[in-house]
């Protein structure tokens, strides 16, 4: 199994799974970041809790699904936005207006785009998921 993208495979197996309707997925390696965005996705009701277990080799993630993701995904190329062009990729990535979020990387850590339109930053497309 090749890991160019950690965080691409782990969305990529939330969302498999979520399909098939598991209820706890594992998702290895674990990183930072995909810890940030799992966070992200439990605050606003995608998944429930989820834990960090280490296990000598890159550590693991155990996430509870609660049936509310209909697809997640990374954003390749992780484009840089402005605090006034959200609109647009929430065209492009989303469903619907108000309907599934964006997940941005700014200078004050990991939050949604609506988090970030309300603070007025811009900042890098990480993820997104309905």
């Amino acid at each position: 199994m090749s890991l160019m993208d950690p965080l691409a495979n782990a969305l990529n197996h939330l969302s498999n799974c979520e399909r098939v309707g598991k209820k706890v997925v594992y998702i290895k390696p674990a990183s930072k970041l995909i810890g940030r965005v799992l966070k992200v996705m439990q605050d606003n009701g995608y998944i429930g809790n989820f834990e960090y277990i280490e296990d000598g080799r890159g550590g693991i993630y155990k996430v509870e699904l609660i049936g509310q993701i209909n697809k997640c995904g990374a954003i390749k190329p992780r484009y840089a936005v402005k605090k006034n062009e959200f609109e647009k990729f929430e065209k492009r990535y989303l469903p619907a207006k108000g309907f599934g979020l964006l997940i941005v990387s700014t200078p004050q850590g990991l939050m949604t785009h609506e988090e970030a339109k309300a603070k007025g930053i811009g900042g890098r497309l990480i993820s997104y998921v309905y």
